[in-house]
Parts: structure tokens; C-alpha cells; sequence
């Protein structure tokens, strides 16, 4: 009897020392990756920018900032919900520091803009920083360092975070994909259309009178 108790016991120790390898490995994954959620106008542009960067995970095209729940791209275009098109940067901060992250962001849109971005025209085409606690100071940095680098201030503000939702499958991946759609310019496959709707937009054109080689994916 005495044998079979300490049979038990020892399980149960090997039992608790697994459990507890496998939550520390949990912990560890965890921390390998950041999530950064900016606005930088047209989601395809800043999912199409980020996913070239070495150290991105994944580029999720969605929407934050408002008051509807789960609200649909036609909704957020109307302007009825307040969100604005956000892309959700995960990235491996081992690989490319968050730092780095939020200096690309800011030099890769205007930050001079506060009625839209380039051909996009409304609130919800704005730029923001949506930044958890732990990201405000140096999300508040990078803006001081913008700041600095231009000589004058910028319109891009730092926001709280706030609940992100995902937008439709036909956006994600948009700039790369091969379905063909119907354009003013006539069928084109979706990755020849954002090409055209970016050109077209004058959105690298503006980046780079902006940043000039400090513009990291204009004409990318």
C-alpha cells in the first residue's frame, strides 16, 4: 500500500513538472510575437508594405476606433461607425523591433493629412497609432522622432487600443491575389488592380515628397 502511494506521488510530481515545461514553452511563444494596429489609410497599402518586412508574421487588414460591433466595409466607407481601416502587424520582435515597426508606419503614409490619405478622402481613411499601455511611450516616441526628423509637427495621433475586427476575406491578401474583378481600367486580376489603384492614387508619389529616402516602401 505504502508502495502504491508513492507510486502516485511520483506521477503525480512528473505530471505537475510537464505541465509546468509545457506552459513556460506556451509563455515563450507567446512573447515571440507583438501585435502592432495602425491606420494608415487604404488596408491594402499597409498590409502590401508590412508583409515585405523581415520579422512580419502576418498583415491583418480589419477595422478599429468605433462604436459598431463587427461592422462590415460598407459600413466603415459610409462613415456610419467611426472605425477606421487599420492593418494588425504581427511581428517577431527578436527579428524587427517594434521601434522599427512604428518608424516604417509613420514614414510610409502622410502624416501631414488629417481629412484622408492620398485619394481616399474621409475620417475613416485618417491615420492613428492605436497602442496598448505597453506600447503608448514608444508609439509617443516615434511620433517625437517624426517630428524631429520633418522639423514640424504631424497629425497622426497616438489612440488607445481598441477592439480590432478583422474586415472580409475579399480584402485580405488583396494586393496578391489572382481572382480577376471587374475595374474601370476592365477585368483585372485583384493584384494588377491594386497596382493600377495605387499608382493611380499618387500615394508613393506624396510619400516620398514627404520623406524622401527615409520613405521605406515608396515605390515598392
Amino acid at each position: 500500500m505504502l508502495r502504491t502511494f508513492t507510486d502516485m506521488k511520483a506521477m503525480m510530481l512528473g505530471v505537475a513538472i510537464i505541465l509546468g515545461v509545457v506552459a513556460e514553452c506556451s509563455q515563450a511563444k507567446a512573447s515571440e510575437t507583438e501585435t502592432l494596429v495602425v491606420a494608415g489609410g487604404c488596408f491594402w497599402c499597409v498590409e502590401s508594405d508590412f508583409e515585405k518586412v523581415k520579422g512580419v508574421i502576418e498583415v491583418t487588414s480589419g477595422y478599429a476606433g468605433g462604436t459598431t460591433a463587427n461592422p462590415t466595409y460598407k459600413e466603415v466607407s459610409r462613415g456610419n461607425t467611426g472605425h477606421l481601416e487599420v492593418a494588425a502587424i504581427e511581428f517577431n520582435p527578436r527579428k524587427v523591433t517594434r521601434e522599427e515597426i512604428l518608424d516604417k508606419f509613420l514614414r510610409s503614409v502622410d502624416v501631414f493629412d488629417d481629412g484622408g490619405q492620398f485619394c481616399d478622402r474621409g475620417f475613416h481613411y485618417t491615420t492613428a497609432i492605436f497602442a496598448t499601455p505597453d506600447q503608448r511611450a514608444d508609439a509617443e516616441a516615434a511620433v517625437a522622432r517624426a517630428e524631429a526628423a520633418l522639423g514640424k509637427s504631424i497629425v497622426t495621433p497616438v489612440r488607445d487600443a481598441a477592439p480590432f475586427y478583422a474586415a472580409e476575406d475579399y480584402h485580405q491578401d488583396f494586393y496578391k491575389g489572382e481572382t480577376r474583378i471587374l475595374t474601370r481600367f476592365g477585368p483585372k486580376t485583384k493584384a494588377d488592380a491594386y497596382k493600377r489603384y495605387r499608382s493611380s492614387c499618387g500615394r508613393d508619389a506624396r510619400v516620398r515628397e514627404i520623406w524622401g529616402d527615409a520613405a521605406p516602401f515608396a515605390g515598392s
